[in-house]
């Protein structure tokens, strides 16, 4: 197969028709840029332009291609995605959703943040497809949007990703006190280190952690659906069965806020923000692009295969949730965050399996430290990214001989120390709400992927390459999800400081640093015909490498990932 062919097989832009696609892309530009020299930005194979020029590029640069290994593999990243998706919005998140929506709002609201997720990865691999970089979309953005857009995603992540690590070292405290009563400060300092050192670890052992913890996690999960769908048939002794006796009474929907269809609605939307924050972590598969092998191929089929495996997941849980707990169960929501509140517990206990919640509770350690792993990587590479583009001190591009950037995970092995906050009741209060702040990150990380898509799009017709895609819509789900994600609190009644604050401060924390990069740098948003396409189409032609045919029992055990 052809390179052109590769791309084409890695990347199939969503909806084009057969003649529109990235194959066709790469033959008709690439030879335009073997047979018409470009006086600005053209890609020279022979090497005779000043190399050191890379290190400013919108490609991989000379400093991240000398500097950092590739040691991620595809089943790597297919399964770093999943891992980062499964966890506690799944185990534990779920019964939330049942509770405030009902079994059917719930199953919609899922449905529908899947479908934006699904437009969410086909846009992230596509555009990685051409631009395979550290930092991911946060780079696509200075090359294909502005630099300033770039420049406030970065900082919003790694703000993001400073709260998100030691709030994820907390839940594993809360979580062991289901077990034991020892002192949290002893898990703390355990589990930082065992963060902190596989951050400083060669990229290929974080990949090795993450996969066999996502396998893990897969087996549990569909452990679980199973059993969920064997106790609601009543085939455990002494259970009778439950089929959809709860979609009847209490019923499908739950209202919210509001009565009848109204309430019901409001029910359903309320169930999409809890959805977005249980698919979040699809997005940051490709971070760490530069050190991915082959990642022009390896990184957009993982995004575009990964999407269904996790959609499915999430899909079946919640339909047996909904079968399995009535919606009114006081359980759903005690607030306390261990495996009590799982409703496969709760089914299971009605159930009289009693050896469950111990194994839900380790399994949801085993998701919040893979959680922890997968956040300190985003953020590590993005300011890395950042430090490349000179938008971060240099001293942040240092890196191990084993091609780790040691002084990004330091930075943020310090913030892993905020995590003894939770010593403290009052200081545990705040800090929960600081981590609530970072909430609505989730939701500008899509969007910002999608407009890197849409711009994509758009430069390929300006240049005379007409698409299909679906990325406006899904565009434009985001922004409403983002802007209504704190709708309670301007219903009567509900008026909260706090939630308004932790519902909406990182919009303007994003606008402001884009307007302040924008006005320091006096950036431009990059115009249509400028995007580098002939540059990236005639780079992917020479790096994508054919992959080795695997034998056949590699083929049935890759299934999850190839």
């Amino acid at each position: 197969m052809s390179a052109a062919g590769e791309l084409d097989e890695a990347a199939p832009l969503l909806g084009a028709p057969p003649s529109a696609n990235m194959s066709d892309a790469a033959d008709s530009l690439g030879k335009q840029i073997r047979t018409h020299a470009e006086p600005q930005g053209a890609w020279d194979p022979e090497g005779v332009q000043d190399r050191a020029r890379l290190d400013e590029s919108d490609f991989v640069t000379v400093t991240e291609d000398r500097n950092l290994k590739r040691g991620l593999h595809q089943r790597h990243v297919s399964l770093i995605a999943i891992a980062g998706a499964i966890g506690t919005g799944l185990f534990l998140g779920l019964g939330g959703s049942i509770e405030r929506g009902g079994p059917l709002g719930a199953l919609l609201g899922y449905a529908t943040v899947g479908l934006i997720v699904c437009a969410v990865q086909f846009a992230l691999g596509e555009v990685t497809a051409l631009f395979p970089v550290t930092g991911s979309f946060v780079r696509h953005a200075e090359v294909l949007v502005d630099p300033a857009l770039g420049f406030a995603i970065g900082y919003n992540l790694v703000y993001g990703n400073c709260l998100s690590i030691p709030a994820e070292i907390t839940a594993i405290c809360v979580l062991f006190q289901y077990w034991t009563d020892i002192n949290s400060s002893l898990w703390i300092v355990i589990f930082i280190a065992l963060t902190v050192a596989v951050g400083l670890c060669f990229i290929g052992i974080y990949g090795e952690v993450e996969f066999w913890f996502a396998l893990l996690k897969i087996v549990f999960i569909v452990f679980l659906i199973l059993l969920g769908l064997i106790i609601d048939l009543g085939a455990v002794s002494g259970t009778p069965r439950i089929g959809f006796r709860y979609w009847n009474h209490p019923g499908p929907f739950v209202e919210y806020i509001a009565t009848g269809s109204w309430g019901k609605f409001l029910g359903y939307w309320a169930v999409m923000s809890n959805a977005v924050f249980s698919f979040a972590g699809t997005e940051s598969l490709a971070m760490a692009a530069a050190e991915t092998r082959n990642p022009r191929v390896a990184i957009p089929k993982a995004c575009k295969r990964v999407f269904f495996r996790v959609a499915t997941f999430y899909i079946l849980a919640v339909l047996i949730v909904g079968m399995l707990v009535r919606s009114d169960d006081p359980r759903l929501d005690d607030g306390y965050g261990t495996a009590a509140q799982s409703p496969f517990v709760i089914a299971a206990s009605a159930a009289g399996l009693n050896g469950v919640p111990s194994l839900v509770n380790a399994i949801v350690i085993t998701s919040a430290w893979s959680s922890s792993n997968q956040a300190l990587l985003s953020g590590t590479r993005v300011l890395y990214g950042l430090a490349l583009k000179n938008q971060a001190p240099k001293i942040f591009l240092r890196t191990t001989p084993w091609g780790t950037p040691y002084l990004c995970t330091l930075f943020f092995g310090a913030f892993m120390f905020l995590a003894f906050m939770s010593l403290s009741d009052g200081a545990l209060t705040v800090f929960w709400w600081l981590v609530d702040l970072t909430a609505c990150g989730v939701l500008i990380s899509w969007i910002t992927v999608l407009t890197n898509h849409f711009r994509l799009m758009r430069a390929m017709k300006a240049q005379g390459l007409e698409l299909k895609y679906s990325t406006p819509a899904a565009l434009v789900m985001c922004v409403i999800i983002l802007f209504t994600a704190g709708f309670p609190v301007f219903t009567k009644g509900n008026w909260s400081a706090s939630d308004f604050i932790s519902s909406y401060l990182d919009i303007p924390l994003v606008i402001t640093a884009f307007v302040l990069w924008k006005i320091y740098k006096r950036t431009k948003i990059v115009k249509l015909v400028d995007i580098p396409l002939r540059e990236a189409l005639a780079r992917a032609e020479e790096d994508i490498q054919p992959e080795p045919k695997q034998p056949g029992w590699r083929k049935v055990v890759g299934f999850l990932w190839d």
